[in-house]
């Protein structure tokens, strides 16, 4: 099978959300694969959460607390399990 020139793969994932470019840790979807629900094997047409919060986390520096991409969010020396809003957007910025 031959592969994709990298301007056309670039033009098919750019409907995709920014998220998919992660694995997601809740269903286990490689990067840029759909999400899915494995009891009935239904693909997602909007990533799970969690992965958008691991992609924000890995894109974004988080203006709350002040943490740099790839290091979670946390309040008071506590880790969060999912990023702050404000990280979100500026994920969304970061990948504009």
């Amino acid at each position: 099978m031959s592969q994709l020139p990298d301007s056309i793969r670039h033009i098919l994932r750019a409907k995709q959300h920014p998220a998919r470019a992660v694995a997601c840790p809740h269903c286990g979807a490689a990067p840029h694969r759909p999400c899915v629900v494995r009891s009935r094997n239904t693909i997602l047409a909007q990533p799970h959460p969690g992965r958008v919060s691991a992609w924000a986390q890995t894109v974004a520096c988080c203006p709350d607390c002040q943490v740099e991409p790839a290091t979670p969010c946390h309040d008071e020396g506590r880790a969060r399990s999912i990023v702050h809003a404000r990280r979100y957007k500026e994920a969304e910025v970061t990948a504009a």
